[in-house]
């Protein structure tokens, strides 16, 4: 029987290299504020190693394997950015399923950046109205996604809350919101 946490609990979900690091740490402080534990989990254990743009920058201690984790575990799921981040996670299986769990479960997911690009490949957008990176804007419509040019759209068009922001600028709105979603 798996133990259960004693308090709630915020799922990061990153690939091994390529994160936008202060996507990962703000949303990280601002779960914590809330009140819920975050835990990174990826593909690979050991450490991921965060960037600055393009310049490598901080490494951190993964938690869990995506593979071993359970969305039933999380009481959120937070998607930071990057460009290679979202771009290898979206071609990784147990990545995907994990992400569906979410959704599966009505559980609240936030995405900034370049994150939609693995809520495209796991098939959760369809419907839901959402922002992102401005690059993505096709890549979400082809998906199904309404694209708005906002610095934060919290999205009820589905079984669970879509918390969405366009980039770093963002993060005040998007941290904001996502304590929202743990409150």
């Amino acid at each position: 029987m798996r133990e259960q946490p004693d308090r709630r609990a915020a799922a990061f979900l990153v690939a091994p290299e390529g994160t936008e690091q202060v996507e990962l740490t703000e949303p990280w402080q601002a779960a914590e504020e809330a009140g819920a534990g975050p835990r990174l989990i990826s593909t690979a254990p050991g450490k991921i190693q965060a960037f600055n743009h393009l310049d490598r920058a901080d490494e951190f201690t993964v938690d869990q394997t995506v593979d071993t984790a359970d969305p039933a575990d999380y009481d959120v799921l937070v998607l930071p950015g990057g460009v290679a981040n979202p771009d290898y996670l979206r071609t990784q299986d147990a990545a995907l399923r994990f992400v569906r769990g979410f959704f599966e479960q009505g559980k609240p997911v936030a995405v900034i950046c370049h994150g939609p690009w693995t809520l495209i490949d796991a098939g959760v957008v369809d419907g839901r109205t959402m922002t992102s990176w401005p690059s993505l804007r096709t890549d979400l419509t082809n998906a199904g996604a309404t694209w708005v040019d906002e610095s934060v759209v919290v999205c009820t068009e589905g079984p669970n809350a879509l918390v969405s922001s366009r980039r770093p600028d963002d993060l005040p709105e998007f941290c904001s919101a996502l304590r929202v979603q743990l409150a």
